[in-house]
């Protein structure tokens, strides 16, 4: 046997070849071409806007009118108060867009490749099961950052523009400068973005059980409105402390008053940190095992 017939192995950098910084950024191309992700992203967006504009025609009959719930009151409150708006608008959605938005993410990210066939190559590629997931949940990530942070832009430049910067104020009285409210709104985001990342992780969880991207969103939304509806049964406050949605509505608003009150902040991020660990789980868990 000649030197030239014996073949020559090809070594292998092990089972992770592919940079990371690649498939990110292949990921993210792939999710901001989605024409849905884009209509749900401008919806967002322009939600504060339509609130500013309504609340500015109609705020001088809000006052004999105003709901009883925090939703509502918080719409009463952004009325003349640019530091307000964009806060209500952000809880208005917290109830129903804004995990739309993460459950259509998670949806996409692997329940919509397994429809359309394409999760097949990313299970065969050279890329560990554990990467690929992390993948998937930095392009969810990602998703619930820009939604909140267009609401935010839009929020602070709507209060702005329609009641100036000397509207902006706390629920207790309190006169703020323009960092200050920055920062609040920007606390306020960063929570809402952490309860939209538990929501996502949850979608990815039940992504990876299943090919019917819509099956997903109809879980993960129902799962909200059933954790809604517990949350209101005082017969059942032994298992609130375990409900995402637990104070998604009074979290917030504690930090519109003035001094803030960061309890129930830190148990909402506490409570949604959980989540994410139990949903990636799963997730990963059942990657590991997905051949197909």
């Amino acid at each position: 046997m000649t030197a030239a017939a014996v073949a020559v192995p090809v070594s292998r950098t092990g089972h992770d070849t592919v940079p990371v910084t690649r498939l990110i950024a292949a990921e993210l191309r792939w999710i901001f071409r989605r024409p849905r992700t884009l209509a749900v992203l401008g919806l967002l967006a322009l939600v504060p806007i339509v609130i500013g504009i309504g609340l500015t025609l109609v705020g001088q009959n809000t006052g004999s009118n105003a709901p009883d719930d925090s939703g509502g009151a918080l719409l009463v409150s952004a009325v003349n108060n640019a530091f307000v708006l964009p806060i209500a608008a952000m809880v208005m959605t917290l109830t129903l867009l804004l995990p739309l938005a993460s459950a259509m993410a998670g949806a996409d990210a692997i329940a919509g490749e397994a429809a359309h066939g394409t999760l097949r190559g990313w299970l065969i590629a050279p890329v560990s099961r554990g990467r690929l997931l992390a993948v998937k949940a930095f392009g969810v990530a990602t998703v619930s950052v820009v939604a909140v942070l267009a609401m935010c832009v839009t929020g602070v430049a709507t209060g702005l523009i329609i009641n100036g910067t000397d509207s902006l104020f706390t629920l207790s009285g309190t006169t703020l400068s323009l960092g200050e409210a920055l920062l609040r709104i920007l606390l306020v985001g960063g929570w809402i973005v952490l309860q939209l990342w538990a929501v996502g992780a949850i979608a990815l969880a039940v992504s990876s059980w299943t090919e019917h991207p819509m099956l997903v969103v109809a879980s993960v939304l129902a799962a909200n409105i059933v954790f809604t509806i517990l949350g209101f049964l005082d017969s059942l406050k032994w298992l609130h402390p375990f409900l995402l949605t637990q104070n998604w509505t009074l979290a917030p608003a504690s930090v519109l008053q003035d001094p803030m009150s960061l309890s129930m902040i830190g148990e909402g991020a506490v409570r949604a940190l959980c989540y994410i660990v139990v949903g990636l789980s799963l997730a990963y868990g059942r990657l590991a095992t997905r051949d197909g």
